[in-house]
């Protein structure tokens, strides 16, 4: 997929306030309102813009205990890891599930909650009770220093 600057410029500008108007769009990349909004369209029918989120306050809301879980797997099946994939993506605590190597661990999950009550609450009750499921390692996080959703966007 080629891009260029004006399809950068818009994908940077809608990542930062994705209820910007057509119109201060169109002004804030040097386009016209008409172009820009083809454009806009053209990238969501690309499927390179998926959708638009509001962006939540967690502790406003009473989540602040955020926790990352390596989570290891007692067998390398394709089965097991549907399963699993599968119940995890079920679990509303959970912000992230990846799939990495070059650990122990099968998955690393990024979770938040309450507090510890209803960290125990999610592992015991609903994590470690996932077939397959061997180990779980926690760490928890004492200070969000960057959270973005933002994809970097080069301008050339």
């Amino acid at each position: 997929m080629k891009l260029d600057r004006y399809d950068r410029k818009i994908l940077q500008q809608l990542q930062r306030e994705g209820r910007i108007t057509n119109q201060e769009l169109a002004e804030r990349v040097g386009l016209s309102p008409a172009p820009c909004l083809r454009r806009v369209r053209s990238l969501e029918e690309q499927g390179i813009i998926n959708g638009y989120q509001a962006i939540l306050d967690a502790k406003k809301l009473g989540l602040s205990l955020m926790a990352l879980l390596q989570i290891s797997m007692d067998r390398h099946t394709p089965e097991r890891f549907e399963n699993f994939d599968a119940k995890i993506r079920e679990l509303p605590e959970v912000l992230e599930c990846l799939l990495i190597t070059g650990h122990d661990a099968d998955y690393m999950l990024k979770v938040i909650v309450k507090d510890m009550e209803s960290y125990q609450e999610l592992l015991l009750n609903k994590i470690t009770r996932i077939k397959g499921v061997s180990g779980v390692h926690s760490s928890f996080v004492m200070r969000q220093v960057v959270s973005t959703t933002n994809v970097p966007v080069e301008i050339s």
